[in-house]
């Protein structure tokens, strides 16, 4: 029922309240060509909030690859495409629930699941894959273990009641989030290339209808919310924070696939960040149009909302579609057929104006496109950090080499950023829909799509960030993003394709914040390039600081990759008996921004390992041509922790394939000299792979390495699998010798123990 609120009258004050600047109200009322009401100021806003407008992150995203052979659609709607041949397409994104999420943590993430997995199927793809990356503080931080598990416990919730599989993710653990975690929710979905649909309002008179869940007062004022800092009276705004209905999401689901088989849908667009306010200025704003939207239409479940409330709530499960006039009721028809609320509430326009009614009362007119499209952009004021130099120096000299480095790796084994995940993954479901070939603990999930005949296409995918490394480097930090997210991928044995990104950065208005992001863009930028990935979609989560302290800056890539034949993934455990251990990729002397560094030394300095991205595009086609030729048995991207971490894992990790439940595989190591003990065992030296294979396999993989074009990586056999130990020598001399049972239960038992404490 519609009702007459008498509304607050429109004050500079009251537009700061709502996080315009003053510069920003003169321009609303430049746009509407006078005063603002109450409504009008909340849309404008929601519209041109951080969260919502990309305002001082546009100027910077612009440098970024986003087309390529592969791309279908790149950004600017719900999610990107790429084609994955046979007509088949890949529809993904990642998004940012930073906010929500650490002011309540088991719906903030859950809707941060729901969120996504709408902004797939609202494109007309079916969700097959979902990945999480997650971001704690300290583990013994004020309420950081109530976090871990109310994060772990939402994206399960949602995302096994919904039946969509969580296939793999990230945990990373550094004080930086100790006052605003990060969860970075991914989705990826698959649709027939002529069967994608976008978000626009088109075609005069066509009807605009609203279906799913009905309208609350939940998340009013989630978008400005998530635009700005955060302070010490965090619990106040956990009213802004959405609730999540799985059951109701899996019924919008299949009633979109549904809609989406008739010819009657001509755009569709889930109402996220700021609800029905951003769905009909975007949808229109897109199609150069106008929307006339009547709320007193909209299905409500509370009792007196205000059409100011009305437009700005972020209630869950939501969409509004345009369909084509006369075939209203057959939308409806099947809506309502999986027990959805549907009303048509308004119509598409030609004037460009979104007028929103009440009855017969005009509440808001506002011009579409400046709303959705045309928001303020700044190029904002950039300062390299005055410590930046500083931190980057390193004297090798001044750390000092253990004594005892079996102990180390036994300890590094064990601490929280490189201990099992299993405590996270197995939450969750990953082998619903039976899709699933590699689950969560390999360097890449894989999925399979079904289709006739024996051969069946495979999808990797993985997220990748060291958010050291970008404190460190922005610009070298993100450029390792990219190239490690791609090597993850080229190890499951699939070619990375295209990417997403989700930005996650502090306070944009402080200059050395945004030479961060602006030089993190570049380093992006410049390896997508390299390596033929462009990035079509992404979201930008600025503001993540508390009381003045800033996140380290996490530039997440989340990488998709095809494999042309699913049973050729390959997983990074080993596998046999007598299989010769091959190192890919040349080992430094380089300790800066190393877990190694940080943990057993509590140094957090040093530039991050160098980036050759010829290399690194050498290092990943080896491993593919390897894979194709279907000589490689194992294949494990050499990451945190180095070299001794990343063989301990093939030794312990034999259980990342569906079934496999191997044996734990000890084996027998000689390393090349001219590097020390510590930085051999535990540098980060980039573009390096461990591979197995069998010895009768030697010559052909030595084939592949002389068909590369360009630059060969160094390559070369440094051991074999094979008994109960992991013994690493170098010039004869052991370095450290631990059994592999030992060195299994102290990595397995890390979490747990970190949850217990």
């Amino acid at each position: 029922m519609a009702v007459t609120a008498v509304e607050p009258q429109v004050t500079a004050q009251l537009a700061r309240e709502h996080g315009l600047s003053a510069e920003e109200f003169a321009r609303c009322r430049e746009v509407l060509g006078r005063e603002p009401n109450y409504t009008e100021l909340g849309i404008f806003s929601a519209m041109w909030s951080e969260h919502c407008s990309y305002k001082s992150s546009k100027v910077h995203l612009r440098k970024l690859p986003t087309t390529g052979p592969c791309v279908i659609q790149g950004p600017g709607e719900n999610a990107g495409v790429v084609d994955i041949d046979d007509g088949d397409v890949a529809v993904f994104k990642m998004e940012s629930h930073n906010h929500p999420s650490f002011i309540e943590p088991v719906q903030g993430a859950a809707t941060g699941v729901g969120g996504i997995l709408r902004d797939i199927f609202t494109m007309g793809a079916r969700p097959i894959a979902s990945l999480n990356s997650l971001r704690f503080g300290a583990p013994d931080a004020p309420r950081m273990r109530y976090l871990i598990g109310g994060v772990v416990h939402g994206i399960s919730t949602y995302g096994n009641s919904i039946g969509v599989p969580t296939v793999g993710g990230e945990v990373t653990f550094h004080p930086s989030y100790n006052g605003n975690i990060l969860v970075n929710a991914f989705n990826l979905g698959v649709a027939r290339r002529d069967r994608i649909f976008l978000g626009k309002a088109e075609g005069e008179g066509n009807p605009v209808i609203y279906f799913g869940s009905r309208t609350g007062r939940d998340g009013i004022h989630g978008a400005t919310m998530a635009s700005d800092v955060f302070d010490s009276d965090k619990e106040a705004r956990r009213p802004t924070v959405q609730v999540g209905d799985p059951f109701t999401e899996k019924l919008l689901l299949e009633a979109c696939l549904e809609l989406m088989k008739t010819d009657a849908l001509v755009g569709i667009q889930d109402m996220g960040a700021a609800g029905l306010t951003c769905s009909t200025m975007e949808m229109a704003g897109r199609a150069g149009t106008g929307i006339v939207v009547d709320l007193a239409k909209v299905p409500r479940r509370e009792p007196g909302m205000t059409p100011y409330e009305v437009m700005l709530s972020e209630s869950q499960e939501r969409m509004l579609m345009v369909v084509r006039r006369g075939r209203e009721e057959d939308a409806l028809q099947i809506i309502r057929k999986w027990d959805l609320d549907a009303e048509v509430i308004g119509r598409v326009s030609s004037d460009g104006l979104a007028r929103i009614m009440e009855g017969d009362r005009l509440v808001a007119s506002v011009p579409a496109l400046p709303l959705s499209e045309a928001s303020p952009v700044y190029s904002r004021p950039m300062t390299e950090p005055a410590s930046f130099r500083n931190r980057r120096e390193l004297d090798p000299g001044s750390v000092k080499e253990p004594s005892d480095l079996g102990g180390v790796l036994e300890r590094m084994l064990a601490s929280p950023n490189l201990c099992s995940r299993e405590w996270v993954y197995t939450q969750y479901d990953f082998t619903v829909r039976a899709s699933t070939v590699v689950r969560p603990g390999s360097d890449a999930a894989v999925v399979r799509l079904f289709g006739s005949g024996e051969r069946q296409k495979g999808l990797a995918m993985s997220t990748d960030c060291n958010p050291r490394w970008c404190l460190l480097d922005p610009h070298l930090g993100a450029a390792h993003a990219v190239a490690e997210s791609a090597r993850n991928v080229a190890c499951s044995g699939a070619r990375p394709l295209a990417a997403t990104d989700c930005l996650n950065f502090g306070n944009p208005e402080n200059p050395e914040i945004m030479w961060q992001f602006a030089r993190a863009v570049e380093g992006i930028a410049e390896a997508c390039a390299r390596l033929g990935t462009p990035i079509i979609s992404g979201n930008v989560s600025l503001y993540n600081e508390t009381d003045g302290t800033a996140i380290a800056p996490t530039p997440t890539i989340g990488m998709v990759g095809l494999m042309p034949d699913a049973r050729l993934a390959t997983t990074s455990h080993f596998k046999d008996e007598g299989d010769l251990i091959v190192l890919i990729g040349e080992t430094r002397e380089e300790f800066g921004g190393s877990e190694y560094l940080a943990l057993i030394h509590g140094r957090e300095e040093g530039s991050p390992p160098a980036l050759d991205l010829e290399t690194e595009a050498a290092v990943q086609e080896l491993v593919l041509r390897a894979i194709d030729r279907g000589i490689v048995r194992s294949a494990h991207d050499i990451s945190d922790g180095g070299l001794a971490v990343a063989l301990a894992e093939c030794c312990i990790g034999g259980a990342d394939a569906l079934g496999a439940g191997l044996p734990l595989r000890g084996a027998s190591v000689e390393l090349p000299s001219g590097v020390r003990s510590d930085a051999l065992l535990f540098g980060e030296s980039a573009s390096r792979i461990i591979m197995t294979i069998r010895e009768k396999d030697l010559p052909a993989l030595e084939e592949s390495l002389k068909g590369l074009a360009g630059r060969r990586p160094v390559m070369r056999v440094i051991g074999r699998v094979g008994g109960e130990q992991l013994e690493i020598r170098c010039g004869g001399a052991q370095l450290l010798k631990r059994p592999v049972d030992g060195l299994h239960r102290m990595w397995h038992s890390g979490f747990p123990s970190l949850m217990r404490a």
